[in-house]
């Protein structure tokens, strides 16, 4: 006999099959898209060029109007090398250079030798410098004197400089060359060398200022330039060159896989997937340096500390200021 409810049944097992490949067929495109970080850095770009400017500005000014604290090495001056018998504290070697107004400075060295830098000095002021140190910390065996002129001085700040510019120059056209391969060829090659050039002066510009607050206007002996501070930024543009070319590796990784994005998208994601491990990295430098800063000498405070503050300067620029501003100029010079 003719049994209706197996009709009805036979329909329904041929449809459920259908309604399973209708929804893996949805679900299916959208496991494909990528998938773009909510927080978007590219957008508000404008508010971190602005951030920079306000911080950037100040230190110009000064620099400009007020200039630097120069150390021996850069102005010139006198340098003893000193053994006490007595071994004083660094408190009453530096009361004692304090008393005899020569502008100078104590800084210890290795065993319980100081070295005392002063201005330029003559023999006859030398030597009462050395006489009053002996009458007021015991007896004094004068290791060393070094006199540093101003012919030396100049040349060693025009080296210091030659350096900087050689290593900007150098970085620009290492990366032009490591990212012609990305679409658009040298033309893109230096968007992206240029893009880093200006993050690392970004940084430059900010070192240099803050230590001519620290020096000349607020007169803190840290603030002064010396040797010691040229090689903190050398040091702090390969560092931020460093971070810079992190986040814009992993821009020319997406760009061949992101390919349904737009660049401000890429950009912006790869910035995300970058971030983290820019900030985590950077912290535990600071960390260390800031033990130095707390611990050392007077000698390497002013490193420390010129060290710290570039280290965050250009993880900041390379995160908010270099990828940004790559977008900025990829907006006005298109590639095509």
């Amino acid at each position: 006999m003719f049994d209706p409810s197996e009709e009805v049944a036979a329909p329904q097992e041929e449809a459920a099959p259908e309604e399973t490949r209708v929804e893996t067929g949805a679900e299916q495109p959208s496991r494909q898209e990528p998938r773009v970080r909510k927080l978007d850095i590219v957008s508000r770009r404008n508010w971190f060029f602005l951030v920079s400017l306000i911080i950037i500005i100040p230190g110009i000014f000064f620099m400009t109007t007020r200039g630097f604290l120069l150390g021996i090495d850069f102005a010139g001056g006198t340098e003893f090398t000193l053994s006490f018998t007595d071994k004083p504290s660094l408190q009453q070697v530096q009361a004692a250079v304090v008393a005899e107004s020569i502008d100078g400075t104590a800084i210890p060295a290795s065993g319980d030798n100081y070295i005392i830098r002063a201005k330029p000095l003559s023999p006859a002021q030398e030597a009462t410098v050395e006489d009053h140190l002996r009458s007021k910390l015991g007896p004094v065996v004068v290791l060393s004197v070094l006199e540093v002129g101003g012919t030396i001085a100049g040349e060693t700040i025009e080296f210091a400089l030659l350096a900087v510019v050689l290593a900007a120059v150098a970085i620009l056209f290492l990366l032009a060359i490591r990212f012609r391969n990305v679409p658009g060829g040298w033309r893109a090659g230096f968007q992206f060398g240029g893009s880093a050039l200006a993050a690392l002066l970004h940084d430059v510009f900010l070192l240099t200022g803050v230590f001519s607050i620290l020096g000349k206007v607020l007169g803190l002996r840290i603030g002064e330039i010396d040797s010691l501070f040229v090689t903190a930024v050398l040091t702090v543009v390969g560092f931020s060159v460093h971070d810079t070319i992190v986040v814009f590796d992993r821009i020319r990784e997406n760009l061949r896989v992101s390919q349904r994005l737009s660049f401000e998208q890429i950009v912006n994601l790869s910035i995300m997937q970058t971030a983290a491990r820019s900030i985590i990295t950077s912290f535990t430098v600071v960390l260390v340096l800031a033990a130095i800063l707390i611990s050392a000498g007077d000698t390497l405070k002013g490193f420390a500390l010129a060290l710290m503050i570039g280290i965050v300067s250009g993880t900041y620029s390379s995160i908010f200021n270099a990828a940004p501003l790559l977008v900025v100029w990829r907006r006005l010079q298109p590639l095509r």
